[in-house]
């Protein structure tokens, strides 16, 4: 059976965004070429990060698209974390897109990178 590993984001700068991710997350660099750099999100998953204009097979469209349409999330363990790291990504200069409230699977924030994907924080509902 086929085993969950990798999320590619498609971005305008993969240096540029790695040391962006790193810096957020907290995790390092492992890979870095020519259009393309990853780091890990948790035991066994990656993160890429490719040029958008050197994607193969091409995306749909001329090479324009940006992100936005999709998101990664993040859980954290309980609302002072979550509180703490909007306040923390706010410091560093990330751009929010929606501060933090309640929703229905519980407390949430949402920020946005270079390249307009969304990065949901979210402390999981307790049920």
């Amino acid at each position: 059976m086929p085993e969950f590993n990798f999320v590619v984001l498609y971005v305008k700068d993969p240096i540029k965004s790695a040391e962006f991710y790193a810096k957020l997350l907290g995790k390092p660099i492992v890979d870095q070429s020519e259009g393309f750099a990853m780091l890990p999100l948790i035991e066994n998953v990656m993160l890429g990060l490719w040029e958008l204009t050197t994607v193969v097979p091409p995306t749909l469209n001329d090479g324009s698209e940006k992100g936005g349409s999709s998101e990664i999330s993040l859980n954290v363990d309980d609302d002072a974390t979550l509180e703490n790291t909007h306040k923390e990504w706010l410091a560093h200069g990330v751009t929010i897109l929606q501060a933090p409230m309640d929703m229905p699977f519980g407390r949430t924030f949402v920020a946005v990178d270079a390249d307009g994907h969304r990065i949901r924080v979210a402390t999981p509902a307790k049920m």
